[in-house]
């Protein structure tokens, strides 16, 4: 067993610990981290991350033995591992119709445990979304089925909609895109307030907005995530989180970043 720095002070409050986690799910973006170092900062930050996305379409970049490699990489340290969802959306735009359950095939036989259903890009009809995650899940892969737009501000019915048509299929996880959360004031907190009342948060990940949307900036992308950890708890789950922000995060949900313990503030740190 694993002995921690400091173990006299008390662990965490409120924060799962131990893997493999069913709350408190933390999702990281690859764009393209070089295997070595993916193997140093898993060394590190291995036990506070569960589930790793190759980003978009980078998969198709990838020699396939360096990217089976980088996966099974990823396995050791008991993540799921998946391909962006806008790699689907390019196989169904370019593609014929047979090319999809390829595709399914193809990520099973590079060791992936989980594909991303989204449209971005390409929209989806209910009955496409449906068939879509149906046929994944019939093939042996854990879906994560990605609700709202990068482009369109989605009303609330509609991504209730989305998320329900994802779970009736056999999703995992719901995914909320994180354009849906930003407004030009900041966070849209009327919209966080009612996914929040409309779905079972421990079944949603709420995915952080990054640098490749509009008049994002890393300072937004910190204070969202400190928001969601105060507002939904330190095991809320949360995705996107940038490689090298993976250790800070965990520092954000145990109390041990610059948020503070919670309820901690100038007039508490003075007992």
């Amino acid at each position: 067993m694993t002995r921690y720095a400091f173990d006299f002070l008390p662990a965490p409050e409120g924060r799962t610990s131990a893997k493999p986690r069913a709350a408190g799910l933390t999702m990281t973006i690859d764009s393209g981290v070089p295997l070595g170092r993916a193997a140093d900062m898993l060394e590190l930050a291995g036990p506070y991350v569960d589930i790793a996305k190759i980003k978009t379409g980078g998969s198709r970049l990838y020699p396939r033995d360096y990217l089976k490699r980088k996966i099974a990489l990823y396995r050791e340290h008991g993540l799921d591992v998946f391909p962006g969802g806008q790699f689907l959306e390019y196989v169904i735009h370019t593609s014929r119709q047979d090319a999809v359950p390829r595709y399914w095939e193809e990520a099973l036989a590079l060791g992936f445990t989980a594909i991303e259903v989204s449209d971005n890009v390409v929209p989806l009809t209910d009955e496409r979304r449906h068939a879509l995650i149906s046929g994944a899940v019939a093939a042996g892969l854990k879906v994560f089925g990605e609700v709202g737009s990068k482009e369109n501000e989605t009303d609330l019915e509609t991504l209730a909609r989305q998320a329900e048509i994802s779970f009736d299929a056999g999703a995992s996880l719901v995914l909320v895109e994180a354009a849906e959360l930003i407004s030009a004031d900041g966070v849209n907190h009327e919209l966080l307030a009612g996914i929040r009342e409309r779905l079972d948060m421990s079944r949603v990940l709420i995915e952080l907005p990054g640098p490749w949307i509009s008049n994002v900036s890393h300072h937004m992308i910190d204070d969202m995530a400190k928001l969601l950890v105060r507002a939904l708890g330190p095991d809320v789950n949360l995705g996107n989180v940038a490689f090298d922000t993976l250790f800070d995060l965990e520092t954000t949900r145990s109390g041990l970043g610059v948020a503070g313990p919670p309820g901690a503030g100038k007039q508490a740190m003075k007992g």
